[in-house]
């Protein structure tokens, strides 16, 4: 029980647009991909136990940079724009996507992909088709179910089971609310490099 309540150091770097902006490090970079609120700064603020690292908003759509953290000179976290819902013109969605899989395609030092999903609803459509590409393109990823607090206790295992059968490979509970999922994802993030 002592892994529980696990936390790194998390200072903000820089938010980058492209690819050419992004911080030249040695460190390993894990990106997160989600839905608009699916958590990502809630997951981010709790590995560093610092609420206000990065911002959290109840309006969908809010990040539009990869904004990137140190996580205790161990890795960096890339926050990407959320993906499914964004007030913004085509033409801007349009260059977003481009940004993005140039990131994703040729960044040298990211090491896996995190992809967030809701554990409260069933797997979305764009959450599908997000895989869908990484996997075409054959990225190392993970899944991290997040706000899973919110899931009945006696329905946990079933949601986890459920979205291992969509997408396999290594899926992570994680909840904001409380911190007793943090060591294992912490300890995952720091030995992904050891067990590649």
């Amino acid at each position: 029980m002592k892994n529980n309540s696990k936390f790194l150091n998390g200072k903000f770097l820089i938010s980058a647009e492209c690819l050419s902006q992004c911080p030249k490090y040695s460190l390993p970079e894990f990106a997160l991909l989600g839905r608009s609120n699916v958590g990502k700064s809630s997951f981010i603020n709790c590995i560093a136990n610092n609420k206000k690292l990065a911002k959290t908003s109840n309006t969908p759509g809010k990040t539009r940079l990869i904004n990137y953290f140190n996580m205790s000179d161990k890795f960096l976290l890339a926050d990407l724009p959320g993906y499914g819902y964004a007030k913004v013109s085509q033409e801007t969605q349009n260059r977003w996507q481009k940004n993005l899989e140039e990131y994703l395609l040729k960044r040298e030092n990211l090491q896996c992909l995190i992809q967030l999903v809701d554990g409260r609803h069933d797997i979305q459509k764009n959450d599908l088709q997000m895989r869908e590409w990484v996997n075409v393109h054959d990225l190392p990823i993970i899944t991290v179910v997040t706000k899973i607090d919110y899931v009945p206790k006696n329905k946990v295992q079933a949601v986890i089971k459920h979205v291992n059968e969509t997408f396999g490979g290594v899926v992570l509970p994680f909840s904001a609310v409380d911190n007793r999922y943090n060591g294992k994802i912490i300890e995952f993030l720091e030995n992904y490099s050891v067990i590649e």
